[in-house]
């Protein structure tokens, strides 16, 4: 191992917090499995800077377990970077296990990043240096139940680790082995970021399709150096299914199924993780003559067929390649699993747009549909 590899693995294992799981015998388990994993090289993982840090993304404020609003809103993202130079972005993530509401009178236990499904949208540019700190857990008082269990119970229940596996990163894993986070602890790592793109992040922690599929995934836009070009309103949606032990509507709090999993036979596909999280008050909303970008990605398992009722994208960027030439005047994208899109159009005619899998029995009976509200003088759509 290089010298820089060596200091990588250095302040990794110093960042390591020990505080909350101290049986070191019933934690082998998940301590067995994180070194299956190989470090990879610092060469083409992490990329040291000496600089200040510019730009620090901050930790969502995680609501309280039973009244949480698990859904991220759309328009929660940060705005287009407007600087040319490359700098030091630092993001904080925690991970958190939290019972919310799924539909009404329909609980589920989430596993998520920063208490909400997707996990933040982290915007950088092209050659950035990209810190991400990843803690096991909230700090503070508000998750000491959480911070009791043994680490036998999370062990049990499969979260006795969790880590990040960014598709925007150029090395072993995307980080994971380099990122598995026991209970209480904290650790970090540094990587270049080399390609433009819009990219997926996700856990990849044993059992890790079950980590993705109970919330873990969120999208990470490195934007070209030149900058994206200016638009009104942006967008960030993800597309997941959810895999419950009762049927759609069900009531009651419940379990997640792995066998569904197994199966590929979930209950719910979702956008942004509840039924109906994007629609109502909390619908994306623009207005007549403006720009719209949105960021659709799907952060579980089963592609979609994203369709906007009534409107027809101007330009696709398909697969995450916002710098290649972009297909015009599309209807529907297929958006792979572990994938995303970038879509822009024009709001012409004001009235409420259904966003939907187009796949329609996800949309009207198992619950992916969101709504777009275009504001302004009716317009004839002759």
């Amino acid at each position: 191992m290089n010298k820089i590899g060596s200091l990588l693995l250095f302040s990794i294992v110093l960042s390591s917090l020990t505080t909350g799981c101290s049986d070191e015998e019933k934690y082998a388990t998940s301590k067995t499995e994180y070194e299956k994993h190989k470090l990879m090289s610092a060469a083409d993982m992490a990329t040291h800077s000496d600089g200040e840090m510019s730009h620090v993304m901050p930790n969502d404020v995680a609501p309280k377990i039973g009244s949480n609003e698990i859904s991220r809103n759309a328009d929660d993202l940060p705005p287009p970077i407007n600087r040319t130079q490359e700098q030091m972005v630092r993001v904080d993530l925690y991970t958190d296990e939290l019972v919310a509401e799924m539909m009404p009178d329909v609980t589920y236990q989430y596993w998520t990043y920063n208490s909400k499904v997707p996990a933040p949208f982290i915007r950088v540019r092209e050659g950035d240096t990209v810190e991400i700190n990843l803690r096991h857990g909230k700090a503070g008082s508000e998750h000491s139940e959480h911070s009791q269990h043994t680490a036998a119970q999370h062990a049990a229940a499969g979260h006795s680790a969790h880590s990040i596996d960014l598709h925007a990163v150029i090395g072993e894993g995307g980080g994971a082995p380099l990122m598995q986070v026991g209970q209480g602890e904290e650790k970090s790592f540094r990587f270049k970021a080399t390609r433009a793109g819009i990219y997926v992040y996700h856990c990849a922690s044993p059992h890790v399709p079950t980590h993705i599929a109970n919330g873990m995934y969120g999208m990470i836009l490195v934007e070209p150096a030149e900058g994206l070009s200016k638009v009104d309103r942006e967008f960030y949606v993800m597309q997941g299914e959810f895999y419950t032990h009762g049927k759609f509507g069900d009531k009651g709090l419940q379990d997640f199924d792995k066998d569904k999993l197994l199966a590929e036979h979930p209950e719910y596909f979702l956008f942004n993780g509840r039924v109906k999280a994007l629609t109502g008050d909390r619908a994306l909303k623009a207005k007549v003559g403006e720009k719209i970008r949105l960021f659709v990605g799907v952060g579980s398992h089963i592609a979609s067929n994203f369709h906007i009722i009534g409107t027809i994208f101007d330009k696709l960027y398909k697969d995450g390649a916002i710098t290649s030439p972009p297909l015009k005047n599309v209807q529907t994208t297929t958006i792979a699993a572990g994938s995303a899109v970038m879509i822009e159009f024009t709001a012409e005619v004001a009235g409420k747009y259904l966003l939907v899998d187009h796949n329609l029995t996800r949309a009207i009976d198992k619950g992916a549909l969101a709504e777009l509200i275009i504001e302004g003088e009716p317009q004839s759509t002759q």
